[in-house]
């Protein structure tokens, strides 16, 4: 048995190998308003001015019962258009319709109570930056908006927009130059060699660098790093705690004793007793 090796696959990447692909890393770099205003710029093609801070992280739910989201990026500019940058390492296979979630989540919080009209709502991004094609058409970039599949051309302008970018597209001649040079520094964030024609990108990366090189930053990756370790050993716990109960109800159901229900699932008599009454107080 390596443990050896177990117990390097235990332990996190150095802060200074991430790329701006990692969720903590893209998080970190576009808290800083002017690293988020350039990415957006650079990928909307159009200016931007921020009207509040950033926020990461944010977290997002219409009840307490209902599941919540954490969007990666959220902002807003000054026209109140809102924006939603997310960075995806894995094709988890549900991104269109986790957009679309995501979507009718920030939905659920734009108009405030009393507003009517609905036409308030505001424009909203959804980007999702992935190292990976996910329509399977060699494209960097694929938006979408609603439009009639009747009548080409046919917009329903209802302000919404999902976009999906891929690092690996080979259209380079569809995209602008500082495109492809923001996609070359999200996904090699550790090319110092490379120097940006692009100066907002050049001092992206520079600050990218400084980031990276940050004692507190470098602690507070740890700690996110062993909370989230912690979350799935909880998680982990939870489900066969869940498991070991529901064989425990249906022998029970067979009318075997608590010693005969420890001595087929093998574990001690008081863990079976504090199960059941767990599941007696719970029901």
């Amino acid at each position: 048995m390596n443990t050896t090796n177990d117990k390097a696959a235990r332990q996190p990447k150095p802060l200074t190998e991430l790329t701006l692909l990692n969720r903590f890393l893209f998080n970190e770099v576009m808290e800083q308003p002017e690293n988020l205003r350039v990415l957006l710029e650079i990928i909307l093609g159009k200016e931007i001015l921020l009207k509040y801070l950033p926020e990461t992280e944010r977290e997002t739910r219409t009840s307490p019962i209902h599941r919540f989201i954490k969007l990666d990026v959220w902002a807003m500019d000054e026209e109140d258009t809102v924006y939603d940058a997310e960075v995806q390492q894995k094709n988890t296979q549900n991104l269109p319709k986790r957009s679309r979630y995501y979507q009718g989540m920030i939905d659920s919080k734009l108009l405030k109570p009393g507003v009517v009209d609905f036409n308030e709502l505001n424009d909203i991004f959804i980007i999702i930056i992935t190292p990976f094609d996910l329509f399977g058409q060699d494209r960097y970039l694929y938006t979408f908006q609603m439009q009639c599949e009747e009548v080409p051309g046919l917009h329903l302008q209802d302000g919404a927009a999902r976009i999906f970018i891929n690092t690996h597209g080979k259209n380079p001649e569809d995209i602008s130059d500082d495109l492809l040079e923001l996609l070359h520094l999200i996904e090699h964030t550790n090319d110092h060699d490379t120097t940006y024609h692009n100066k907002n990108l050049q001092k992206m990366s520079e600050r990218v660098r400084e980031i990276q090189n940050n004692a507190e930053v470098s602690a507070k990756y740890m700690q996110a790093w062993e909370e989230r370790v912690l979350d799935r050993q909880e998680a982990r716990e939870e489900g066969r705690k869940q498991l070991l109960s529901e064989l425990i109800q249906k022998k029970l159901e067979k009318g075997l004793t608590m010693d005969q229900i420890a001595d087929a699932l093998e574990i001690d008599a008081s863990r079976v007793k504090e199960l059941i009454r767990e599941m007696e107080t719970s029901g």
